[in-house]
């Protein structure tokens, strides 16, 4: 990474001087906007970083930390506790559960910092006409309107959704909602959003912190019962690198806070709507909250 930043609110003294890091993420918009504020996070405090964020699939990113391959990303702590450390049951507290995935993962050469409000979960959403004919807010009132009048419920989802434990099967168990196999429709995730908008079908199996949510108006249904996983995102850094650079944790700290499910929806919609740049839009934001100036 080569921006020209220094010290704002973060890295005064260059206390990663000398360093070189590198930083790593997924390959979905949120993910690379994530992985660029952390490269230039680390640059401002003094490190020379090599950007290898963009990483196909989960696993590649999250193996690249642990063997030392990267230094850290913005990984999620619902997929850690499910997807890698291989547990079924997410827990509900969202402070529990990252510290849960913290314990297991230091066996793993992998600390995680404190986390982000920011929480990628799933959820339904429905566009504003069908908001208004039916007025559903959260997943019970969703799961109700499916026993009064099976019809109104018609479900655009990606197939994963559609047969994982903490997708719709557990959804519909934890709700008691039945949805006929006919009213429930398997598509890629950016039809998803077009189609719900459009009112193809009433509701959307949506990411919490997709800009194409309040981009097009969407109603986002409340998880009243607290059914699907958190899925914070905080810094999961190699373990060695932490202890051979500690402000590591310094540095990123303060911007992890300020990262919560607006901010992400409207650096998302930068991307996803406008066609920026992920990194560029990581570098606005970075500056615009005083944690870097440009030289």
């Amino acid at each position: 990474m080569v921006d020209d930043v220094t010290p704002g609110s973060i890295g005064r003294g260059l206390p990663l001087k000398g360093a070189d890091l590198t930083v790593t993420s997924k390959e979905f918009t949120e993910q690379l906007i994530l992985g660029a504020i952390m490269g230039i996070a680390f640059q401002a405090a003094g490190a020379d970083v090599l950007d290898r964020t963009g990483i196909q699939g989960s696993i590649g990113s999250r193996e690249a930390v642990k063997s030392g391959d990267a230094d850290g990303m913005y990984e999620y702590t619902g997929t850690a506790w499910i997807t890698y450390q291989g547990n079924s049951e997410p827990i509900a507290d969202p402070r529990e559960q990252w510290e849960a995935v913290r314990k297991a993962d230091l066996r793993n050469g992998l600390t995680w910092l404190a986390p982000a409000s920011l929480n990628n979960t799933y959820a339904l959403a429905m566009n504003q006409a069908n908001f208004e004919k039916y007025g559903t807010k959260t997943l019970s009132d969703v799961a109700a309107l499916s026993k009064s009048d099976p019809g109104a419920v018609t479900l655009c989802v990606e197939s994963e959704f559609a047969n994982r434990a903490d997708g719709l099967p557990g959804m519909e168990k934890a709700y008691g909602m039945r949805v006929p196999a006919k009213n429930i429709t398997q598509m890629d995730t950016g039809i998803i959003y077009t189609q719900v908008k459009k009112g193809s079908c009433t509701y959307g199996e949506v990411f919490t912190t997709d800009g194409r949510i309040k981009s097009m108006n969407l109603v986002v249904m409340a998880d009243d019962k607290k059914f699907f996983p958190n899925y914070n995102a905080a810094p999961a850094i190699n373990s060695k690198a932490l202890k051979k650079w500690p402000a590591i944790a310094e540095v990123l700290d303060p911007v992890t806070k300020k990262l919560d499910n607006t901010v992400a929806r409207e650096l998302n919609a930068k991307v996803d709507v406008d066609g920026q740049d992920p990194h560029q839009v990581a570098l606005d934001w970075m500056k615009k909250e005083g944690f870097v100036k440009e030289k």
